[in-house]
This record gives structure tokens, sequence and C-alpha cells, in this order.
């Protein structure tokens, strides 16, 4: 998917309240009408209708109708907007390369950080193939039900972010971890091949022992990359490999751990065969060559990616598989949980939530009424001299 980002610098703040309102908005409805917009962004008198439709325009935001009113969407070119404009508050992301990969869950590409430093940012996009099939059986806006797939890019792009932060302060080989927000990935921009693209090593049988070695060794710290092959593993002029990719990361107390285990060492056996016609006999194995020795597994716990997330991820993830993955998606939108506030800066959560924000306050406040618009949506106001005041309980 093309990122043009070259439209941020002529987005005003405005522009930024009501694409947020709307990404705030989607938590409660699947469609966001106008009013709530204009409600959440704080923007009166048709103020919001202008940048509504400027947003429309450059293709941020899409107009949908139901059957009782008209709304809007967050797609995905307009999440992009809102994570790099947070990334650029940060200093984090000054400008946008080109594209360097691209993978069925995912875009790639080289930016620039605070210090003109090549840096790669990675873009989670769950949901890009297409998933009639998952949606024929769930309502995924249900709240007891799985998310949309946008939601679950942010978790994507969470759980990633903090397997490699943990992963490179023990030392791994992983590219270093510099930001994240929303769906997207800051890190390092590591001089590198991938190994699916080397065609000859000098000694495949010591690259073999790495490769094997660091399967053991993420096992003795309690973790199974669940993807261990030749598109996820870079290998340096030097020799030197270098892990990447870990949103499919498992403990090794998970139920189906030592298939994920046997899973990598088979991958790597199968392409060290085809490859470099290389085969060993000595390959580790689960129950031998993996006793648990730290818990890096409980440290990506406590680094606030709960085991709450990681279920909701694995079992989005299982239905993904038995879903049909052959066609492109046309209609790629965001329905945010609760949970999308951790992923506003503190300017957005100026903008929403200081001041009537319908999704964050006591119901017990009897400075405020609770009513139902016409739409039916639930909202709240500030009680007035001509509203009944509610008899104090003793």
């Amino acid at each position: 998917m093309r990122l043009d980002a070259k439209a941020l610098r002529y987005m005003s703040n405005d522009d930024f309240r009501v694409l947020t309102a709307i990404e705030v908005g989607s938590r409660n409805h699947n469609i966001v009408p106008a009013p709530v917009i204009a409600q959440l962004s704080h923007l009166r008198g048709g103020g919001a209708n202008k940048h509504i439709s400027d947003l429309v325009k450059r293709k941020l935001i899409a107009t949908e109708q139901n059957a009782k009113y008209k709304g809007y969407k967050l797609v995905y070119a307009g999440y992009d907007y809102l994570a790099l404009r947070t990334l650029s508050k940060r200093g984090t992301v000054t400008s946008v390369g080109n594209q360097i990969g691209v993978g069925k869950e995912s875009d790639i590409f080289v930016v620039a950080g605070e210090d003109e430093s090549e840096v790669v940012l990675k873009l989670h996009r769950l949901g890009r193939q297409s998933f009639r099939n998952v949606k024929q059986k769930r309502d995924y806006f249900r709240q007891d039900q799985s998310p949309s797939w946008m939601y679950m890019s942010r978790l994507s792009a969470q759980k990633e972010y903090a397997f490699m932060k943990v992963l490179h302060e023990h030392g791994f080989p992983v590219p270093t971890p510099v930001d994240q927000n929303r769906h997207c990935v800051v890190m390092e921009f590591v001089e590198a091949f991938p190994l699916r693209q080397i065609s000859d090593v000098g000694d495949p049988g010591t690259l073999y022992s790495t490769l094997m070695d660091l399967i053991v060794r993420l096992a003795k710290y309690g973790l199974i990359h669940g993807d261990f092959n030749e598109f996820n593993i870079l290998l340096k002029d030097d020799g030197t490999p270098v892990l990447i990719d870990f949103p499919q990361m498992v403990s090794t107390s998970h139920l189906n751990a030592e298939y994920y285990f046997n899973r990598d060492v088979d991958c790597i056996r199968t392409f060290f065969k085809r490859r470099f016609n290389y085969e060993s006999m000595l390959y580790p194995k689960f129950g031998l060559d993996s006793n648990k020795e730290f818990d890096l597994d409980v440290q990506v716990a406590a680094s606030g990616f709960t085991k709450k997330d990681q279920s909701q991820l694995e079992k989005y993830m299982e239905e993904l598989g038995e879903s049909g993955m052959d066609d492109r998606s046309s209609d790629q939108d965001v329905d945010s949980d609760d949970d999308a506030d951790h992923d506003l800066d503190s300017d957005e959560q100026d903008n929403i939530s200081n001041k009537d924000d319908e999704d964050d306050f006591d119901e017990d406040d009897e400075s405020y009424i609770i009513e139902t618009d016409k739409l039916g949506n639930t909202i709240r106001r500030k009680r007035v001299d001509t509203d009944a005041q509610p008899e104090s309980s003793m």
C-alpha cells in the first residue's frame, strides 16, 4: 500500500482534530455520524463539515450510509497520518523515504529520524487481504467478539515492539527498537540482506549451528519465534544473522509451544537442504534443549502487552488462517476499541478528551446529564440551572 506523506504538511490542526475524533468515535459507532464528530472535535457551527469534506477528498476517511444515517469511517491512509503525525511530533520521524519491503501483513519504509539518520518504519496491516469468510462468521464490532483488523494491527505493532525491546535489552541479534504508535513500529536500519536472497555462504555448517543455537537460546529465555525462516532472518556482510518480525512470537508455556518450536527447527533444516545442499543430523528438540532458564515472556507481559492482548491476537490469527486469503480487500476501515486512547499523544488527548469525552466520565457525577440523541447515541451534557437537580441520597 502506498504511503504518501506529502499532504501532512498542508493539514491543519483542525483537520487532525476531526480525524482523531473519528478514531475515538469509532469505539462506539461502526459509522461515525457528523454530529458526533463535531461534538468530539469541539468544532461548532458547521466547522467540522468543511474539514470532513477535505478529509474525504484526501481519501483519509470514507463516507458510509446505513439504514438510519450517513456517517464516516477511518481508512488505513487516515490511520497512517495519525500515527505519522504523532511520531513526527516526538521527533522520531522527520521524513518518509522509499518503500523497501512489503509483506502479506505489513509495509516497510525507510524514513529519517531526528538526527537525519536512516531508520525503518514498519506499518502493520492485518486485513490487507480479503476476509469475507471471517466477516460471515463474526461481527467484529460486538464487545464479546473479536475487534476489527485495524485494532489487531495496533496490537500486532505493540507486541512486536515489546518483544523487540526486551530481546534487544538481553543481547539478542535484533534491530534496535526506536518508537511505536498505533500500528507503526520504528526500528534501526540494519545493513543486511534477507537470508532468502543469499545463494551461497562460505560455511553453511557454521551458520546452521548459529541459527539453531539462537532457537535454543530463545527457548531458554521462555520464547519461541513462531516464524523462524529465511524471510525473517537478515544476514550481515560478516555473516552475523539478525532476527526480525515478532508479532507471532509465543511463550514456551503456550499450549502449542512444541509445535511452534519444531516448526521453526524444520524451516531452517528444510531451507539449508534446499538452498545450500546442507543437511545435519543434529538439531534441537523441544523437550531436551528448551529448558526454561529466564522469563522474558513474563517481562513482555509486564511491559504492557498483556495476556488478554496476546489471546485476542492469537485468536484473530487463527481465524485469519481459516478464512480465504486469496483476494485483496477494497474496504479497510477501523473500529478502535477503548484502548485506542493509549496511542493518542498529549495534544490529541487535550483536543478530544479534556472537555466532554463521552467515553471517560463518572456516571454518578451530578454536574452532567446522560441523554439519548435522535440517532440513538448515548451522550452527556453539562447540567444547567433549568434542569432539576437529583435528590441526594443519604
